[in-house]
């Protein structure tokens, strides 16, 4: 019994390892985007814009990690 819940808490922590990717790819977005508004500044609505629609897409693959994570954990 008690090694199952290791195991589960195991297979929890290599299922957030999918959070780690998304983590990088928006720190790349927002350097990205400080770089772009650093060098034209009147654009700064529009590229800001995208940065957050970038953002909330990789941050959805995060979250999907969560989801599996926790299935792992309370489900099987």
């Amino acid at each position: 019994m008690e090694l199952e819940i290791g195991l589960k808490a195991v297979g929890a922590g290599l299922a957030m390892i999918g959070a780690l990717g998304p983590g990088i790819g928006i720190g790349m977005m927002v350097q990205g985007a400080m770089q772009g508004i650093g060098r034209n500044p009147d654009a700064a609505g529009q590229i800001q814009t995208n940065m957050i629609l970038g953002i909330v897409f990789a941050e959805a693959v995060a979250i999907y990690a969560l989801v599996v994570a926790l299935i792992i954990l309370f489900v099987l």
